[in-house]
């Protein structure tokens, strides 16, 4: 079977076009620029990578950014405080903190500090339970990212058989619940597996469509996915190699060489729903800079 590649940084570019198109009519009619903050605690190497990545995507848009910094030996109380203020802060629109953070610090305590309205990332619980019965949310950015792309290529998902493997708070679970939504893309019947599902090739194997969230590299092999199947690759784990010059490359959970032959269609990675996600972020500010949901 020829597949189809999905190609994420084609669309992504395609959407930066689109969102700077928008905010140019608003600064034409007067409207402030909308205004992404993000918040990084320490140096860890892959953040420090995402965060420079939002903030050239929000100069390539026409957006304000603002990016704020701290050592990894901040109190929780000093960036709580930090973020109360980005609350309180109008001009704002939306911010937010990049994960991890350090252990001494909860991550539940910081994102319910932050003001739902303002929660780009959409991980607030608020917009977690809107997303959930179907209300009006900020939803968060890889499952929004999934979509789009499903929604781009014109891919079929009503009545399919979707699986999702992985129930991680930030992919498995949340796109989960939007695969089975009654909306396109949706309307799915979606099976969630995980690391104690006992049966996981067959029932990958009566799989429609397939969502591999897993975090292992290369775990999804062809012998798991029936002809013409749609394969959407989340993962994203570095492993060494001799080939490139930063000593790493990025491996996806599909094996991609011998999968793609099955498929109608098929993420890369890199390229397919990694550039997807910091589309959705600046999606979700423009959103809260025109007050469209809140």
């Amino acid at each position: 079977m020829t597949y189809k590649l999905i190609d994420g940084k084609a669309i992504s570019d395609q959407i930066k076009l689109e969102i700077a198109e928008e905010v140019k009519q608003m600064v034409a009619k007067g409207q402030k620029q909308p205004h992404l903050a993000v918040i990084i605690v320490g140096h860890d190497g892959g953040s420090e990578t995402y965060v420079a990545h939002k903030v050239k995507s929000c100069e390539q848009v026409g957006f304000k950014s603002t990016r704020i910094a701290f050592e990894d030996d901040v109190t929780e109380e000093v960036l709580l405080a930090e973020i109360n203020k980005l609350n309180r802060d109008p001009d704002i629109d939306g911010f937010i903190v990049q994960l991890p953070l350090p252990k001494h610090i909860s991550e539940e305590k910081v994102i319910e500090a932050i003001d739902y309205r303002k929660d780009v990332d959409g991980f607030h619980p608020v917009n977690v339970g809107r997303m959930v019965i179907g209300l009006p949310c900020f939803v968060s950015a890889t499952p929004s990212g999934i979509l789009e792309l499903l929604k781009r290529y014109d891919i079929p998902t009503s009545g399919k058989n979707c699986v999702v493997i992985g129930r991680s708070n930030i992919v498995g679970k949340p796109v989960a619940l939007l695969m089975m939504q009654k909306a396109y893309p949706g309307d799915a019947t979606v099976t969630v597996c995980h690391s104690r599902t006992k049966n996981l090739k067959e029932i990958c194997l009566q799989a429609d469509i397939i969502i591999a969230a897993l975090g292992s590299p290369e775990f999804l092999k062809a012998d798991m996915v029936k002809e013409g199947a749609v394969i959407i690759d989340v993962g994203t784990t570095r492993v060494p190699s001799s080939e490139t010059k930063s000593g790493f490359r990025l491996k996806g959970d599909v094996a991609f060489e011998e999968v793609a032959p099955k498929a109608s269609y098929i993420t890369p990675v890199p390229g397919g729903v990694g550039p997807m996600t910091i589309i959705s972020l600046l999606r979700n500010t423009l959103l809260a800079a025109k007050k469209t949901i809140y």
